[in-house]
């Protein structure tokens, strides 16, 4: 399983991409912000796509419309502080499947991948 991580903290991605290890998901694509996110999906198959919102370069919202003109099945996860209803009903508009509210623990990630995706057994 191929997991993108978008996120213009270092230590996010960090946290993100240790959790998901834990999870044997090792297969973990990184990316600073929407412009490099989008060169790594359109390059890679890309199985879950985990995005802040607030991002320099490219946002996560801008990221989730550029994602569903390419591919409407993927499940595209918000992680975010952003709790408007105002931005929530706009993500869900353009075809966000969840949100990840941050700060985050590991078991919240991986009940948040577990919703959309087999999470591997464990070895």
């Amino acid at each position: 399983m191929n997991i993108l991580v978008v996120d213009d903290s270092r230590t996010t991605r960090l946290i993100a991409k240790k959790t998901l290890a834990s999870l044997n998901c090792h297969s973990v694509l990184e990316a600073e912000d929407g412009v490099q996110a989008l060169e790594l999906f359109v390059s890679n198959p890309v199985d879950v796509v985990f995005t802040d919102w607030n991002m320099p370069n490219m946002d996560g919202l801008t990221l989730l419309k550029s994602i569903r003109m390419i591919n409407r099945e993927v499940p595209v996860i918000m992680v975010t502080t952003e709790g408007a209803r105002s931005k929530v009903l706009e993500a869900i508009q353009y075809g966000v499947n969840d949100y990840l509210v941050k700060p985050f623990t590991p078991v919240m990630l991986k009940e948040k991948l577990a919703k959309w995706v087999q999470v591997p057994v464990q070895a």
